[in-house]
């Protein structure tokens, strides 16, 4: 199952967060947010297919994210946990640790913002469209 988000970069995005990184609808962004890479997201984690996210509640479940941009491409896997609620309507937060919230989409992601390819980070704050694709297994 998967869900695919659209969004853009912005001249803010540093990635230099070390335990999350994020995807926000909000159409802005600050450079105190070191864990957004793309904003304008036209999806959140409240428009996700509920099955989709039932399966993510599995603790066996493995999330795997992949970013596109500008002809980049990386991906961080993850894993689901029955906490899981993707109900949040402006932000998808990928998580190194176990912390659960409302925007979390995936539990102990092998690395957060500031694990991203610096090519790909660098398009992002150039403002390039970005595809997230979210895949459980």
């Amino acid at each position: 199952m998967e869900e695919v988000i659209h969004a853009r970069g912005h001249e803010n995005v540093s990635a230099d967060h070390a335990s999350t990184f994020e995807v926000s609808t909000d159409d802005y962004l600050t450079p105190a947010g070191d864990c957004i890479l793309a904003i304008d997201a036209n999806r959140a984690p409240a428009d996700f297919d509920r099955e989709f996210v039932a399966a993510c509640q599995d603790a066996d479940a493995t999330i795997t994210v992949t970013l596109e941009a500008d002809g980049y491409r990386e991906s961080v896997t993850g894993c689901g946990d029955p906490a899981l609620e993707c109900t949040n309507e402006r932000s998808a937060v990928g998580r190194t640790s176990d912390y659960v919230d409302d925007r979390t989409i995936m539990l102990g992601a092998e690395f957060a913002a500031d694990g991203f390819d610096r090519a790909l980070v660098e398009a992002l704050a150039e403002g390039a469209e970005a595809i997230v694709t979210i895949t459980v297994e």
